[in-house]
């Protein structure tokens, strides 16, 4: 099957992910980097005692939230 729509490629690595395990301890080792190197940003940007406050106010004017 060659995959036509965003959906086929979802379902193709879903099953790739399914038949080899090694796939998705590398997935969650990326994921959990990108969630390490996002709490480092945040926590560097915003250390002070408004964290929330300043992320949130952040990341609404990015239009994120």
């Amino acid at each position: 099957m060659k995959p036509k729509t965003d959906m086929d490629y979802i379902e193709l690595y879903a099953e790739k992910l399914k038949s080899d395990n090694s796939l998705f301890k590398q997935q969650k080792k990326l994921i959990e980097s990108q969630l390490k190197g996002s709490s480092s940003l945040f926590s560097n940007m915003f250390s002070g005692k408004n964290f929330k406050a300043d992320a949130r106010k952040y990341l609404r004017a990015r239009g994120l939230i």
